[in-house]
């Protein structure tokens, strides 16, 4: 029985080792731009047309800490003073969809948000983006009273 078991399940990883991998770029199990998947970046890139130069973005790491507004906002500085860029871009871009979240009239959803909150990180990332880094920090840092007022608790 044992010789038998074993035999097959042989076969079944020899079967599953012979499927074709897809040359997605994303390691197996993973979805493209998540996880580990591939490629994976620690700068910050593809923020604008200047800083983009393939048509598939990195995979970033994620910041350290929480998901609220003012959490990212700390998250994004504190990877910015250490030359984490690609860290800073990942919180400012989750900051931002955090900032978008809000309650809207019917109707009023296909409105663009211009709130000050969504305007900072636009402004930061655009500043990470033309490697100012200096002006990003300054961005962030007069966002972060705002930050916490807005932060919708989950």
């Amino acid at each position: 029985m044992f010789r038998a078991t074993t035999i097959a399940l042989a076969l079944g990883i020899t079967a599953a080792a012979a499927q074709p991998v897809p040359n997605d770029g994303a390691r197996p199990g993973n979805i493209i731009g998540t996880g580990m998947s591939l490629p994976r970046s620690d700068n910050a890139s593809n923020i604008n047309s200047q800083t983009t130069s393939s048509e598939l973005a990195p995979n970033l790491p994620a910041p350290p800490a929480g998901d609220d507004i003012q959490t990212l906002l700390l998250d994004a500085r504190t990877s910015l003073q250490a030359g984490r860029t690609g860290e800073a871009q990942e919180a400012l871009e989750r900051a931002e969809t955090r900032a978008l979240d809000r309650s809207v009239p019917y109707g009023g959803e296909r409105q663009v948000d211009a709130g000050p909150l969504v305007r900072a990180t636009n402004g930061a990332r655009a500043a990470l983006a033309a490697g100012n880094i200096a002006a990003a920090i300054n961005i962030i840092n007069e966002a972060l009273p705002r930050a916490a007022a807005a932060d919708i608790p989950r």
